[in-house]
């Protein structure tokens, strides 16, 4: 369930990488796991000012949304960003709609350049 009270596979995944990408302590997780991939929950713990139980809770809405993915080692578990959805973000949301902009610039720069 989401927090909203929606069944979790109801949800769009567009919807669980937006709502998950909404929030800067999530944000900064996935920067902290850019910066070094494989980390625990201790040492992500570590860089944050709340508790262990708030720093799990971020780390599961960024799993449900497929940005993180975690793995067990011996009696650790490390979690590793997944750049997959935001990349699918990206290539629905944002690149289609820079095209027309970069495309009309360049159309404009020949035509400038032909005069």
């Amino acid at each position: 369930m989401t927090d909203d009270g929606v069944p979790t596979d109801a949800v769009p995944d567009d919807d669980r990488v937006f709502k998950a990408l909404a929030d800067p302590t999530r944000r900064f997780l996935l920067d902290m796991l850019f910066a070094r991939d494989g980390r625990t929950l201790t040492e992500l713990e570590s860089e944050l000012t709340m508790t262990r139980f708030g720093v799990m809770k971020h780390l599961r809405v960024l799993e449900e949304a497929g940005l993180v993915v975690s793995r067990r080692s011996g009696r650790e578990k490390l979690h590793f960003l997944n750049p997959v959805p935001i990349r699918l973000i990206h290539d629905r949301w944002i690149d289609k709609y820079t095209e027309r902009r970069i495309t009309a610039l360049v159309e404009l720069k020949h035509e400038l350049e032909d005069q």
